[in-house]
């Protein structure tokens, strides 16, 4: 098994490389999708972040009102540590289940938006990074995703710099082409990801 840490800024398109790499046959752990289930209504999860920041972080139907957790945290360092105290440690238990139910030879994709900010590069065998130039990340976030460019760039400069991304990768993926070049260039890619796979990791 291979085991890829796949990151990115936020607007680079990490997402839609994560989507072809599956579609050649990869494993895909999605570290944003698994933060949103281990607090589902009905888990211990929620219950733990309910405890800590009480009932108003809870919408009407009794889901989490991740608006309103944000508000809370992103503004209070100490509040966002005890949120990840309770959310991180679910996140990589679910992880590594899924990781071991794939087949011996799987390339797994672990798809984990802070991985070099929270320090993550060594728990994989190969890294690789989806990188855009920052222009290209806010027209997205504005065009795309509807943000105000205030608030685009406030959420990318909260991220890893571009070169602190670059430093701990063993692949890049430029994304600043057309999509006929991305889906080459990942192809690519993916043939280089099942050579590692078959051949023993020193």
């Amino acid at each position: 098994m291979l085991k890829v840490g796949l990151t990115g800024g936020i607007g680079a398109g990490k997402s839609e490389v994560s989507r072809l790499l599956v579609a050649c046959g990869a494993v895909l752990i999605d570290a944003d999708r698994i933060a949103r289930e281990v607090v589902a209504p009905g888990t211990p999860g929620l219950a733990a972040v309910v405890e800590a920041f009480g009932e108003e972080v809870l919408a009407e139907d009794g889901s989490l009102d991740r608006p309103k957790l944000g508000s809370i945290v992103f503004a209070d360092p100490d509040k966002l540590a005890v949120l990840n105290s309770i959310v991180h440690p679910l996140v990589g238990a679910r992880s590594r289940e899924l990781e071991q139910a794939a087949a011996g030879d799987a390339v797994v994709v672990h798809d984990v938006p802070l991985l070099t900010e929270n320090g993550l590069a060594p728990l994989y065998d190969v890294v690789v990074v989806v990188d855009a130039d920052p222009e290209t990340q806010l027209d997205r976030l504005v065009r795309l995703r509807g943000m105000t460019e205030e608030d685009a760039r406030a959420r990318m400069a909260a991220q890893a710099t571009r070169e602190k991304r670059r430093e701990i990768a063993d692949i890049v993926i430029d994304n600043d082409v057309p999509l006929e070049e991305l889906q080459r260039r990942v192809r690519e890619v993916w043939d280089e990801l099942k050579h590692r796979a078959q051949t023993p990791q020193e």
